[in-house]
């Protein structure tokens, strides 16, 4: 899809203070959407207030992941995040509300997941590097996951995750450690667990970022890229091209 070809932007919501990864995870997730910055703008939440957002001048939203989790302790979390997610919070519920388009990676099921009432916890965390993900039978016949094999492996790691979800919710994949690997709200609101950004170069420029943040032991950083190359990861990407491909509205 043009980015230039008089459909709205998409809008990326970032929360990595870290100028490598923000800058990695915003060229990744423009690339693989088949979109360039004109198609997809950024706004920096650790740097700025995300101010008033009029969903009528985007297409879509799309929330990257990074170190917060909903879960932290209150009095463990910095002032940026207790503003950024309260921001979010009141951005994703009207986002619910109007059924609008948008994918939360990460750190969106934690999000979109409190909003909606998951039960969001530590139970089922998962370690850096490549997991395999199997569809369910709604995630078959999802339009942003049909066109991926029903087995496939992404790029992860995350300490929270939804170990349940509201009746009436569709899950859309698992994974053998995390029962919640997708869900959609609606008809267009999406959260993945797994990062449909990350290939092996991007997971490897993560790793170099947040080998402190309590993922995973230091000193295991570079057997953990070696890992990394070991895998092939070629699907999820699709997800963000059918993304901008669903929802990209003409202006």
């Amino acid at each position: 899809m043009p980015s230039d070809a008089g459909h709205a932007p998409f809008l990326l919501l970032s929360i990595r203070a870290e100028d490598a990864a923000a800058d990695d995870e915003y060229a990744a997730m423009m690339r693989f959407a088949g979109l360039d910055t004109s198609g997809m703008q950024r706004i920096r939440l650790t740097h700025q207030s995300m101010g008033q957002i009029d969903l009528a001048e985007w297409s879509g939203i799309v929330l990257g992941g990074g170190p917060y989790n909903v879960t932290d302790a209150i009095d463990a979390k910095s002032e940026t995040q207790r503003r950024v997610e309260s921001e979010l919070l009141e951005l994703i519920g009207r986002i619910v509300d109007r059924d609008f388009p948008f994918l939360g990676c990460c750190y969106g099921v934690g999000t979109l997941g409190s909003v909606v009432g998951a039960t969001i916890d530590r139970l089922y965390p998962e370690p850096v590097g490549a997991l395999t993900v199997t569809l369910t039978e709604q995630g078959r016949r999802d339009p942003l996951f049909a066109d991926l094999p029903d087995v496939f492996d992404a790029f992860g790691g995350h300490k929270e995750g939804a170990s349940a979800l509201p009746s009436g919710l569709d899950c859309l994949a698992f994974s053998a450690d995390c029962p919640v690997q997708a869900f959609r709200v609606g008809d267009n609101v999406y959260a993945t667990q797994f990062h449909p950004e990350l290939d092996e170069d991007g997971l490897c420029t993560r790793i170099d970022v947040y080998k402190d943040y309590g993922y995973f032991a230091p000193d295991s950083a570079e057997s953990l890229k070696e890992a990394a190359r070991q895998r092939s990861i070629d699907h999820p990407p699709t997800i963000l091209r059918r993304f901008s491909e669903r929802y990209a509205r003409p202006v």
